[in-house]
């Protein structure tokens, strides 16, 4: 199985619940419809890598998220994640009802940092996401449409997170394409503090 690092040890998640449409400008960026509730769908443990990978033959998109490890149905680490997405596909697959999986659940399409062990009130934490230096996407607890509690409690209702699952909160405005030889710079922040920062290099 493929891992995370949370403070220097290995942990396995066995899977990725993921939020879609959970920030206003984002929905509006790609001309959606606003959800009556949450969107939620799910990336295998076959999906986690630390490498960012562009791609020749598709168009792929980042989505930088506050991204959350769950164990006993509470929150225990903070990261930052890469959601990535291949829009093109994606779009067919909408257009058509059909899931998104294609689209979203393929190999190394959740791009993870380290993980801090975190147990504090969630309301503090924000996100930055640079590429190239430039600031492209933030996001924090009072831009979601649906906050993380609320987010355990309706996935709670079908389906269970596993000790050691990840929480992907939503992309705020500001996604884009990964290019090849993109420096992107990701930082999350419990009020003033850094928590994490971490860089890759899209190949």
């Amino acid at each position: 199985m493929n891992s995370i690092n949370i403070a220097g040890k290995k942990s396995y998640p066995s899977k990725i619940v993921c939020i879609g449409r959970n920030y206003v400008e984002h929905i509006k960026e790609l001309n959606n419809e606003m959800p009556d509730q949450a969107v939620i769908f799910v990336k295998p443990n076959s999906a986690i890598d630390s490498q960012l990978v562009s791609d020749n033959n598709e168009t792929i998109h980042y989505e930088a998220e506050i991204s959350l490890v769950i164990e006993n149905n509470q929150i225990t680490a903070v990261g930052i994640g890469l959601d990535l997405t291949k829009r093109g596909v994606q779009a067919k697959l909408k257009s058509k009802g059909l899931p998104w999986e294609r689209a979203k659940a393929f190999d190394k399409s959740a791009v993870f940092s380290d993980f801090v062990p975190f147990s504090d009130a969630v309301e503090t934490l924000s996100m930055q996401l640079l590429i190239n230096n430039k600031l492209i996407q933030h996001a924090n607890y009072d831009l979601m449409i649906h906050k993380p509690a609320e987010i355990l409690q309706e996935v709670s209702t079908f389906m269970s997170f596993l000790d050691g699952d990840i929480l992907m909160t939503g992309t705020p405005k500001g996604v884009g394409v990964v290019l090849a030889g993109d420096v992107f710079i990701g930082r999350i922040y419990q009020g003033e503090t850094l928590l994490i920062e971490q860089q890759w290099q899209a190949v």
